[in-house]
């Protein structure tokens, strides 16, 4: 009996022990950052490289195609400690389960989800490179490398990349789930493969590295944005991932790339030299990719959704839109009336006006289709396809989108309104949403925000219609 107790006592102890270390992995790019300074620890003289290869060594990425490029990683680098080791392997390792979690992944400060595998190998790429000299693999390991040729011939599929997710819990995240089956590269993927270029090249340049890669991370993902937000904010920062991986990349390079990482796949598992044919048929397959990659992730702005920012759900049965629209309006919120800064604050704004939308105005969902924050990102209201309720007697026909804050009398960053003017008005007409010469208009809001002064509703007649 006495044995038997024991037994039970033990038991209980392995799931406490298994669960901790599972609830102690890092989830938050803080955490992963506070892993990768422990790393340094080990070895205060090591450099970048030296961490790079140490972390790579103990979240098993020493494949033939990474040592191709990278060399291996089996020695060299401070020593980790096996509790350390088992813990970067479980927040480095990447995969997505049966149950469509995805592992491997991290939530960052800027409310976006970074693959850590992409980011770490397009970094260390860059700390290789040679002077005056494109940085060797840096494509091939970042964003081309996962491309499985033998997974898309013959069961072709209407998206190739993506799809996001949610966490579980915003505070304290543990798991991250995708709304839909995976396709070649999910949305965390490929932000840790901008991530991996951006900060890659920016390494590249010997004069900027920095001497700890820690340092290099907490710049990047944890930079606070003042009063002046993204105006004043520095370039290398991940609220401006888009915009940087944009002005590095272009694209007939990218897709050559991936055509040659496929092939390179090939070469070191041993399989036959790709025929004509089908070699034809992979470069077609990347051409769509490529069309779809271009669309989401270099037109689009980033887009926080619904479940992020932790919105009630739609009340009652949603009318939806008949696409493309004619008409894009244009508000601010007057209350909130100041802009917001952090995903934390503009999560906080939103869900304050939908409470009041649904609790005070009796409407189905907030209003507005889309919202723009003063952090660099939108927020998902009713979306692309749910009619909303903006602009009295032309929810119908238009999207409505609101800045957060009062601009009766100032005006939003120029961040934030090219983030509408620009990249959101775009996203809609490449997506078959609007019309190419819809019409981009000023709404005089009809409560509370109604002012001769408004200088929100200047700015906006004074912007050319958008596509004409």
């Amino acid at each position: 009996m006495e044995r038997s107790c024991w037994k039970q006592i033990l038991v209980l102890v392995l799931v406490f022990i298994c669960t901790y270390a599972e609830a102690s992995s890092p989830r938050h790019m803080e955490d992963f950052i506070r892993a990768v300074r422990q790393v340094e620890d080990e070895d205060p003289e090591s450099d970048p490289v030296s961490v790079l290869r140490s972390l790579r060594r103990a979240a098993g990425l020493n494949d033939a195609f990474i040592q191709n490029f990278l060399g291996g990683a089996d020695s060299g680098g401070p020593e980790v400690t096996p509790d350390l080791s088992a813990l970067i392997r479980r927040a480095v390792h990447h995969t997505v389960t049966a149950g469509a979690a995805e592992e491997g992944v991290v939530l960052t400060p800027d409310g976006t989800t970074v693959a850590l595998t992409p980011l770490l190998l397009g970094i260390e790429a860059g700390f290789l490179s040679k002077p005056n000299r494109p940085v060797r693999g840096l494509y091939q390991l970042t964003l081309a490398k996962d491309l499985d040729l033998d997974l898309k011939h013959g069961s072709p599929q209407n998206q190739l990349l993506g799809p996001d997710g949610c966490w579980d819990n915003i505070a304290h995240p543990q798991v991250f789930t995708l709304w839909d089956s995976p396709a070649l590269l999910t949305t965390a993927q490929i932000n840790g493969g901008m991530d991996g270029v951006v900060l890659g090249m920016a390494v590249s340049d010997r004069s900027r590295r920095p001497v700890k890669l820690s340092d290099l991370l907490r710049e990047y993902y944890c930079h606070q944005l003042g009063t002046g937000g993204l105006d004043v904010a520095p370039r290398l920062i991940s609220r401006r991932r888009r915009d940087n991986f944009r002005e590095l990349v272009q694209v007939p390079v990218l897709s050559r790339q991936v055509v040659r990482a496929v092939e390179l796949q090939r070469r070191l598992t041993g399989r036959s030299t790709m025929e004509a044919k089908e070699k034809k048929q992979l470069m077609a397959l990347v051409r769509e990719g490529m069309k779809e990659f271009v669309h989401k992730y270099m037109v689009c702005p980033p887009i926080i959704p619904r479940c992020m920012w932790g919105a009630k759900p739609y009340k009652g049965t949603p009318t939806n839109l008949s696409l493309p629209l004619s008409f894009m309006f244009i508000h601010h919120t007057y209350i909130p009336g100041q802009p917001c800064l952090t995903l934390q604050q503009c999560s906080e704004d939103m869900r304050s006006m939908q409470r009041f939308h649904q609790d005070d105005r009796g409407w189905d969902d907030i209003g507005y289709s889309f919202v723009a924050g003063s952090d660099g990102s939108i927020y998902e209201g009713r979306g692309w396809h749910r009619q909303g309720a903006h602009t009295l007697g032309h929810n119908s026909v238009g999207y409505g989108v609101s800045f957060i804050g009062d601009y009766t009398s100032r005006l939003p960053s120029q961040h934030s309104m090219g983030l509408v003017r620009d990249q959101l008005a775009s996203c809609a007409v490449s997506g078959g949403r609007l019309k190419a010469n819809f019409t981009l208009q000023g709404h005089r809001q009809v409560v509370d925000t109604s002012c001769p002064g408004d200088a929100l509703y200047r700015e906006i007649t004074s912007w050319e219609h958008f596509g004409e």
